[in-house]
C-alpha cells in the first residue's frame, strides 16, 4: 500500500463552456462537484450543460465549417494549426496527467503516457498523415471520368468516457480536424475538469472560433447532441446500452456514427503455455488502469491439467500490486473513478461470492489500510462458470475470473460466446 499524499488544494472551477472560440456562461443552472478518487475531497466545481448549450455549440461549429476559415482551409493550414495545438497541449502535459489521476484514479506512470503525451502525439500523427493524401482523383468510367473527392463529413459530435478521457477524446478530435471537420466535445461528468485543457490549448494555438467547442453534460445533453439537426456524425465511446440508443437514433436520422462500446475479452492459456509470459502480459492486458478499460482481458481460460498452477500464479500476481495514491509513482493500482463505479464493481464481487460456485483466492473488498477513496483490492476468482455474471458482463474493475476447460474447442467456444465485440 502507498500512503495518500495527494494534493488537497482545489484544482479549478470550470463554470463556463468553450463555445465559438470564447468562454460563455451556461444557459442552465446545473453543476457538478468533481471529487478526488483517492481522497473523496473536492477538486472543483463544473457547470453542467443543457440542450440550449449544445445548440449554441453546434451552431458555432456549423458557422466555422460553412462560413469560417476552417471550411476553406488547405491541408497545410490545418497541419500548421494542429501542430500548434499539439505544442500547447504538450506544455500542459504534466499538469494534465496529475489532474486526470486525481479525477479517475489512474496511476500517474500510466497517466503520463495516456493523458500527458498521447493527445499531442495523436495530433502530430494525423497532421503528418494528411500531408501525403490525394484529395481528388479522376476515375475512368464508360461516360468519361468520375471525379472522386475527399471532403469533410461536417460537424462531428464527440461523446467521450471517463476512463481514458484525454486520449480517447483526441482519438476523435485529431482525425476530425485533419479531415477539415469541426467538433463539439461532450465529455463525462466523472472527469468534469480535464477536457477544458483542450479548450485552453486550442485558444493558445489560435484555432479559429467554433472549430472546437467543449460542453460538459449528462445523458440528456448527449442526447441533444446526437439528435441535433446540424450534426453530421457522432463519434461515441461508452457502454453498450448507450451505444444502442445512439445507434438507433443515428439510424433514424440516417446519420453517420462510430460506436466504440464495451468489452469482456478472454485470454486463453494453452497447455504448453509459459507462466512467465502470462504474468508479463497481465498488467496491460487485464489490470491496466485499475481494470477500468474496455479492452481488458478479465476472463482467463486455463486447461485443467495446469489449472492449479495458473491459479497460484495469477493470485500471487494480483497480491503483488502496490495499491494506493495514484500520484505516487510507485503505485501500480489506484482507486475506481467514482463511488458509483466502486459500488458497481463490489456488486459483481458480492454476486460471485454469494450467487455462484466461484472461489475467491485474493481480494474481494476494500484494502483495510485505505479508509478513504474508492478502492477495490485486486481480486481473483477461481472456478468461475461461463454462465456467471463476472464471466458474461463487463465488470470494469480489478476483478479477474479464471475458468477451467478440457479441450481447446471448448475453450474457443467460451471465448467467442460473448455479447461484446470489442478487443475480442
Amino acid at each position: 500500500m502507498t500512503s495518500l499524499t495527494a494534493e488537497t488544494t482545489l484544482e479549478a472551477d470550470r463554470l463556463s463552456f468553450f463555445i465559438d472560440g470564447r468562454w460563455v456562461d451556461p444557459q442552465g443552472q446545473g453543476r457538478v462537484t468533481a471529487l478526488e478518487a483517492a481522497t473523496e475531497r473536492p477538486l472543483g466545481v463544473a457547470a453542467l450543460g443543457s440542450p440550449a448549450d449544445i445548440d449554441a455549440a453546434v451552431r458555432a461549429a456549423r458557422r466555422a465549417l460553412d462560413d469560417g476559415p476552417w471550411g476553406r482551409s488547405t491541408v497545410e493550414e490545418r497541419v500548421a494549426a494542429m501542430r500548434r495545438f499539439a505544442v500547447a497541449l504538450r506544455s500542459r502535459g504534466e499538469a494534465t496527467s496529475r489532474l486526470v489521476s486525481r479525477e479517475n484514479g489512474m496511476p500517474i506512470w500510466l497517466s503520463h503516457g495516456f493523458n500527458g503525451e498521447a493527445p499531442a502525439g495523436l495530433l502530430e500523427m494525423y497532421a503528418d498523415q494528411i500531408l501525403g493524401e490525394t484529395l481528388e482523383l479522376a476515375q475512368p468510367s464508360p461516360s468519361g471520368a468520375t471525379i472522386v473527392r475527399r471532403e469533410p463529413v461536417g460537424v462531428v459530435g464527440a461523446i467521450t468516457p471517463w476512463n481514458f478521457p484525454q486520449s480517447i477524446a483526441m482519438m476523435k478530435i485529431a482525425p476530425a480536424l485533419a479531415a477539415g471537420c469541426t467538433v463539439v466535445l461532450k465529455h463525462s461528468p466523472e472527469t468534469a475538469l480535464d477536457a477544458y485543457v483542450f479548450a485552453d490549448a486550442a485558444a493558445e494555438a489560435g484555432l479559429p472560433a467554433g472549430v472546437l467547442n467543449v460542453v460538459l453534460g449528462d445523458r440528456d445533453t448527449g442526447a441533444a447532441l446526437v439528435s441535433h439537426p446540424d450534426v453530421d456524425k457522432i463519434a461515441f465511446t461508452g457502454s453498450n446500452s448507450a451505444g444502442r440508443a445512439i445507434g438507433a437514433e443515428c439510424g433514424r436520422l440516417i446519420r453517420r456514427c462510430t460506436l466504440e462500446l464495451g468489452g469482456n475479452a478472454a485470454a486463453l492459456f494453452c497447455e504448453d503455455g509459459d507462466i512467465d509470459t502470462l504474468l508479463a502480459g497481465l498488467s496491460t492486458a487485464a489490470f491496466l488502469n485499475n481494470g477500468q478499460s474496455c479492452a481488458a482481458q478479465m476472463r482467463l481460460l486455463a486447461p485443467r491439467s495446469r489449472y492449479d498452477e495458473v491459479i497460484d500464479a495469477v493470485t500471487g500476481y494480483a497480491e503483488s500490486f502496490v495499491v494506493g495514491d495514484p500520484l505516487d509513482p510507485t503505485t501500480t493500482l489506484g482507486p475506481m473513478a467514482s463511488e458509483r463505479q466502486m459500488r458497481a464493481v463490489q456488486g459483481y464481487i458480492d454476486d460471485a461470492l454469494h450467487n455462484s460456485g466461484a472461489r475467491l483466492t485474493t481480494g474481494g473488498a476494500r484494502p483495510k489500510a485505505l479508509e478513504r477513496g474508492w478502492f477495490v483490492a485486486p481480486t481473483v476468482f477461481a472456478d468461475v462458470a461461463h454462465t456467471d455474471r463476472i464471466s458474461r458482463e463487463e465488470v470494469f474493475g480489478p476483478v479477474m475470473g479464471v475458468t477451467p476447460y478440457d479441450t481447446e474447442e471448448e475453450a474457443l467456444a467460451m471465448v467467442n460466446d460473448t455479447k461484446y465485440g470489442l478487443a475480442g
